[in-house]
C-alpha cells in the first residue's frame, strides 16, 4: 500500500511545529508528502511558495503552484506522478541491488522500455492511500469551493484505476484551541453523495500546518489524530513555532 499526503495550502504556517520537519517525519514513516500551493501575489505569496517547496522536498514529494481553475487537474496529475515516482524509486533500488550501481537510465534501451512498461502497469494496479490535507485558514476561504470540486474529480480519477484506492479528507485548523486538524471524511473508495465538506467551517487566521501534518501521520499509524496532541500535553510543550524553522 503506497501512502501519501496531498497538502493544499497557501503557505505561511504560523503555529506549532515546523511543517518541514513534520514532512521529513512523514517520509521516515513511508508517507510521501506532496504540496499544491494556491497562492496570492506579493510578499506573502513568495514566502508561501518557499514554504511549499521546502515541505515537498523534505517529504520526498512534488510541489506545484496553481490557480484555482487548474486545481482539479493538478491534483490528479500529481497523484499519478508521485505513484509512478515511488514505483520507479523502488525499481531503481532493485536495479542497484542486482547490478551494484546505476539506475533505470543506465539500462540498454530495450531493457529500459520493458521496465518502463512494468512501472506504468504497477502505477495502475498498486494499492494507494491518499490523505488530502486542506488548509482552511482565513486566507483560503475564497478557494474552498474549488478545492471541493477538485476532491470529487480526484476521487473519480482514483476510481478509474484498477488497483485499490482509498481517500480521506482532513482540514486545519480545528474548531477550538488545541484542535489542530479535523477529519472530514474517513478512508473511503467512494465520495459520491458527499454534498459539502466545508460549508459550515468557521475560518480562522491561524495556520498550524506542522501540527496538522503530524496529526495525519498519526492517523496513518494509529487510526487516530490525537496521539501527538496528547503527547505534547503530557510533556508540557507550549504552542508556538519551533525556533529552528526559517522561511
Amino acid at each position: 500500500m503506497m501512502k501519501q499526503i496531498l497538502l493544499i495550502t497557501d503557505g505561511c504556517s504560523n503555529v506549532g511545529e515546523s511543517p518541514v520537519m513534520a514532512a521529513a517525519h512523514a517520509l521516515q514513516e513511508g508517507i510521501t508528502v506532496n504540496v499544491i500551493g494556491v497562492l496570492d501575489y506579493g510578499m506573502i505569496g513568495e514566502l508561501g511558495e518557499l514554504e511549499i517547496r521546502e515541505i515537498a522536498k523534505a517529504g520526498g514529494g512534488l510541489h506545484q503552484v496553481v490557480g484555482t481553475p487548474q486545481l482539479a487537474r493538478t491534483m490528479q496529475m500529481m497523484t499519478r506522478k508521485t505513484v509512478v515516482q515511488t514505483i520507479q524509486q523502488a525499481v531503481n533500488q532493485e536495479i542497484r541491488h542486482i547490478l551494484g550501481s546505476g539506475d533505470l537510465s543506465t539500462l540498454p534501451p530495450d531493457k529500459r522500455a520493458e521496465v518502463v512498461q512494468v512501472v506504468d502497469e504497477l502505477s495502475e494496479t498498486s494499492s494507494l492511500q491518499v490523505a488530502l490535507l486542506i488548509d482552511a485558514s482565513a486566507s483560503m476561504k475564497p478557494k474552498l469551493a474549488a478545492v471541493e470540486e477538485a476532491i470529487r474529480d480526484l476521487m473519480l480519477s482514483l476510481k478509474a484505476r484498477s488497483g485499490r484506492s482509498r481517500l480521506s479528507v482532513f482540514h486545519f485548523p480545528g474548531r477550538g484551541s488545541g484542535e489542530n486538524v479535523v477529519k472530514d471524511v474517513d478512508w473511503t473508495g467512494n465520495l459520491e453523495g458527499v454534498r459539502s465538506l466545508f460549508g459550515r467551517l468557521q475560518m480562522k487566521g491561524a495556520t498550524p500546518t506542522g501540527p496538522a501534518l503530524l496529526g495525519v501521520i498519526d492517523e496513518f499509524r494509529y487510526g487516530t489524530l490525537e496521539y501527538n496532541q496528547e503527547r505534547r500535553e503530557l510533556s508540557g510543550q507550549e504552542e508556538g513555532m519551533l525556533g529552528d524553522y526559517v522561511v
